[in-house]
């Protein structure tokens, strides 16, 4: 099978019968998301096209009432609006209003319809260490949409003993163990303060430890929410939800310790291919689509 390249793909010129999407976030300097769908797009030869749309927190119902005007199809939602934007929807489907977070909007029949696909990329990311991450214990770094999405597959799907949330402002997590105690009934949860001392001794304890923060994300790239290597070491799992870079430098640090590392962008893509589902009926190309990104990543772009 010949490789698709980037050049290969051929420009489509937007009409007045285009099928509009994108992605709504605050900042989006960093997304790859119009790349995947307007790969997606060309491949399949679908009059659709997808663009970014930085919306700043304070005119997210105003660009939701415009999108709904100028009759798109759907958005994508991103930081730091998975919460917020819940309340200004028309429906949210019931897996999205249990984790409390969307990341998707379809516009049907004129009502905005909030759905979560973070849960899929996720449990695609997680999908192989299975069996190592039931009954054992799990840090989450992060306390927002990202971090919601992640306990929930591991609550629902991978069956951890505890989950430590860590987060540098301990409300946000105290509030988060409380949402999956009262919403799930899961109890072995404890809110951790990211800055206290013991915080390393539970994340070195922990199988999986995931970034559920933007910490890292292009452009400052030499962020990582855990700097000291002693946390990690060979037995574990260090999943990092950023996905530009490839090669974050929390990820960097856990590997320097012998820990098995998970890049962003395979949930990246698992949770576009839902959207890109829900928006068109089609499957999206997914095995055409990664090459392109990584080729992305090597050509310079962000």
């Amino acid at each position: 099978m010949t490789e698709t390249k980037l050049a290969d793909l051929k420009l489509h010129l937007p009409t007045a019968t285009t099928k509009l999407t994108g992605l709504i976030g605050h900042p989006l300097s960093h997304t790859l998301s119009p790349l995947i769908h307007n790969s997606a797009y060309s491949q399949l030869e679908l009059d659709y096209t997808y663009l970014p749309f930085d919306v700043h927190p304070q005119q997210l119902k105003a660009a939701l009432r415009g999108l709904a005007a100028l009759g798109a199809v759907g958005v994508n939602v991103t930081i730091p609006h998975k919460e917020t934007v819940i309340p200004l929807l028309d429906e949210v489907v019931n897996e999205a209003r249990a984790i409390g977070a969307v990341n998707t909007i379809v516009n049907e029949g004129d009502k905005l319809r909030g759905y979560n696909t973070d849960i899929i990329g996720v449990a695609e990311s997680l999908k192989p260490y299975a069996s190592e991450i039931e009954g054992r214990e799990v840090s989450i770094i992060g306390a927002g949409g990202g971090a919601r999405a992640v306990m929930y597959v591991l609550v629902h799907q991978f069956k951890p003993r505890y989950i430590h949330i860590i987060h540098p402002d301990i409300e946000y997590a105290v509030a988060l163990r409380k949402f999956f105690l009262v919403n799930f009934g899961f109890k072995n949860i404890s809110a951790v303060d990211l800055f206290m001392p013991g915080t390393i001794f539970k994340i070195s304890g922990s199988a999986l430890v995931v970034n559920a923060t933007p910490l890292g994300m292009y452009p400052k790239i030499d962020d990582s929410p855990i700097e000291v290597a002693e946390a990690f070491h060979d037995k574990q799992i260090a999943f990092d939800l950023v996905y530009n870079p490839v090669d974050t430098k929390f990820l960097r640090i856990a590997g320097s310790q012998g820990a098995r590392t998970i890049g962003g962008l395979t949930m990246l893509l698992h949770q576009a291919a839902k959207a890109f589902e829900l928006w068109t009926s089609r499957e999206m190309p997914v095995d055409k689509i990664r090459p392109l990104l990584m080729e992305s990543f090597k050509v310079g772009t962000n």
